[in-house]
């Protein structure tokens, strides 16, 4: 899969680069993101982030697409959005955002810009969003990004804290309006 940059109004989605990995360092050590977007048991330093940055660049595999959300005036780093899972017409996605672009749609947008390539370019079919129950802001991107609700997968993921949660099931299919 070739590396592609969409742009999304005020945001431009981009492969990720090496320059990114300081920053990467210090939103995965924000709490919220380490709650809901867990990176494993170690410490979160330049080393995890450099690796993070790198493997996320990495398309070559053709079952992921991650992309770094940034400004598209000045480049500032806003967050991360991925389709994962990419297989027999079908992924899912998921984002984080930095704390100082919460509340401004960052997620909403991103999601839905990577959402419509996915399904114009990669032809893809159906993108599944999940989240915990327990993270509202979430089920508010899903629902502003277009997702239905399909249902509750019962303590179907382990999160940052170590507990399982419940997630909502969100979809689109390409077949949507």
């Amino acid at each position: 899969m070739e590396h592609v940059e969409l742009a999304a109004a005020d945001l431009l989605l981009r492969p990720w680069r090496d320059e990114d990995a300081p920053t990467v360092r210090d939103a995965l050590r924000d709490p919220a993101i380490a709650q809901w977007n867990p990176q494993g048991r170690g410490p979160i330093d330049d080393e995890v982030a450099l690796l993070w940055v790198r493997r996320r660049a990495d398309w070559s595999a053709g079952d992921h697409a991650s992309m770094a959300v940034t400004e598209s005036a000045g480049g500032t780093l806003l967050g991360s959005v991925s389709l994962h899972h990419i297989h027999d017409g079908d992924a899912s996605i998921g984002y984080w955002t930095v704390p100082a672009a919460r509340g401004r749609q960052v997620a909403v947008r991103a999601v839905v810009r990577l959402t419509d390539w996915a399904f114009a370019d990669l032809g893809l079919h159906r993108v599944e969003l999940c989240h915990a129950v327990a993270n509202p802001p979430s089920c508010r991107v899903a629902e502003r990004a277009g997702y239905l609700a399909e249902g509750t997968l019962r303590e179907s993921y382990r999160y940052g804290d170590g507990r399982r949660y419940d997630e909502h099931l969100h979809a689109r299919l390409a077949t949507d309006r």
